[in-house]
């Protein structure tokens, strides 16, 4: 049976790419259709600023499958990401990156890299929720929730069992940010003993990126919060051999996307140098998704032959290759071996039938929830925290000023005339004696702190949860 996809060309080195993939997916017989679909910089010009039109949304959400080629996220302004638009709206929560070393015929330091990065896909900073708060201070929030976490270290776990890897590694920073990432960190405590037949381990993000950089052989499967895991997957990548042979799935409950790692290089567009190796591995996975994994066996041996007798494009070109091919030779080469299979490199096995499935997500019974509390945010141009406090304890109204800090560091009681401080400082108020707080006692404090002329640039009410404080302490409390 014919099966229907949506394709996009992208922008930059994309359409070349995408059309060395198609071709090759031609020639191995596989039976799809394409619906293309406009998206990304084109749009941006005609006014469109997501980047999507409906169209498009119409053709991915009807044929579930979607080959990307990379598209242009504007840095530092601009445009929303498009890329990470799509992961979140289609609910495709899970990123999945191999990353291997093809030793000694793509330079590498690490001969021996099998790794596969497993980053969750639709929250923490990605949630690209933003503020300006003051004329110095802008903040990003971090978001972390137990389904996100649940389902992505499930996901982890069932794909090292499904592929029979041996080890699923958490990376995290839990010991400075307790609850976000102390969060991802304590699911993942919870879930891997339901998996005795995996080892697991949890890595301090900075430590842990460092061994992968060093020492990857002691890594399978990583598991990570989703900006860690979309740096962590281009080192991955980087040290196997290059960028620009990685390839990614993108896995929801009902659609995948599938992309390759690297963007779209704009400054080698149009000249038949780029690298479709990172869209064609993507192309495989996505072909194995839908249950051609003979089709993805075939091309995946027939790539790797090619790579194996040295026809390489510029970026892995080296004194190991024996032709420099630009992208359509490439793909040439790579139809040319259509059948055959790596001698030296290992050959590839795709298993019919294998599908992985997450049980449903089951909400934790409800929390006894506390107010406790309220942190003021507050633009203040003043130096002296002491001074501010002065100010700030006309407020009190029950509840009672208990510390000020300045970029999470307290200043006030007892602070450091060294702190550094900034125009955005943060006011706790709460009991004295520690009980709850009345929820009429933080409007009254707010509209006394609009009395007294202070501006209050946004407020977070202080929680316990079950006993347990929901919120951060002051560096230095």
């Amino acid at each position: 049976m014919v099966q229907k996809i949506t394709i996009a060309k992208g922008d930059g080195i994309g359409p070349e790419i995408m059309d060395a993939v198609l071709k090759i997916l031609k020639a191995s017989g596989a039976d799809l259709e394409y619906e293309e679909v406009q998206i990304g910089e084109q749009l941006y010009r005609q006014g469109n600023t997501s980047g999507i039109d409906k169209a498009a949304w119409d053709s991915i959400r009807k044929n579930k499958v979607f080959l990307k080629a990379p598209i242009t996220t504007p840095q530092g302004g601009g445009y929303k990401s498009l890329n990470v638009t799509m992961r979140k709206s289609l609910g495709l929560y899970a990123n999945v990156r191999p990353c291997t070393s093809f030793h000694p015929y793509v330079a590498t330091k690490h001969p021996d890299m099998d790794v596969v990065i497993i980053r969750e896909n639709e929250e923490d900073l990605y949630a690209g929720i933003e503020h300006r708060q003051t004329d110095e201070v802008v903040q990003c929030l971090k978001l972390i929730t137990r389904p996100g976490c649940e389902k992505i270290i499930r996901y982890a776990f069932e794909y090292a069992r499904l592929y029979k890897r041996q080890k699923v590694s958490c990376f995290v920073k839990d010991n400075i940010m307790k609850l976000t990432d102390g969060l991802f960190a304590r699911v993942f405590k919870e879930i891997a003993p339901e998996y005795p037949d995996i080892q697991s381990d949890t890595w301090i993000i900075d430590i842990g990126t460092a061994m992968l950089s060093d020492k990857p052989e002691m890594f399978d499967v990583i598991v990570s919060p989703n900006l860690y895991g979309d740096v962590i997957s281009d080192v991955a990548a980087q040290i196997s051999g290059s960028v620009g042979m990685a390839g990614s799935a993108n896995i929801g409950e009902s659609c995948a996307m599938f992309e390759a790692v690297h963007g779209s290089a704009p400054p080698i567009a149009g000249q038949n140098v780029a690298n479709p190796s990172g869209l064609l591995r993507a192309a495989c996975l996505m072909l194995s998704q839908i249950g051609m994994p003979e089709i993805a066996e075939k091309i995946t041996n027939a790539w790797t032959l090619t790579i194996e007798k040295g026809i390489h494009t510029a970026d892995i070109y080296s004194e190991k290759s024996t032709q420099k091919v630009g992208t359509s030779e490439f793909a040439d080469a790579v139809i040319s071996h259509l059948g055959q299979v790596p001698e030296h490199l290992p050959v590839v096995h795709f298993d019919k039938n294998i599908k992985l499935t997450l049980p449903a997500y089951k909400r934790k019974p409800d929390t006894r929830k506390l107010l406790k509390g309220v942190d003021v945010f507050v633009d203040w141009k003043g130096s002296n925290p002491d001074e501010l406090a002065e100010k700030l304890q006309r407020l009190n109204n029950g509840i009672s000023l208990k510390m000020i800090t300045n970029r999470g560091v307290k200043v006030w009681p007892e602070g450091f005339e060294e702190t550094f401080c900034t125009d955005h400082w943060r006011c706790r108020y709460e009991h004295e004696d520690g009980s709850p707080a009345t929820p009429e006692s933080i409007p009254q404090l707010l509209q006394k702190a609009l009395e007294h002329g202070l501006d209050i640039i946004k407020t977070e009410n202080l929680y316990d949860f079950d006993g347990e404080r929901g919120y951060s302490l002051g560096q230095g409390q």
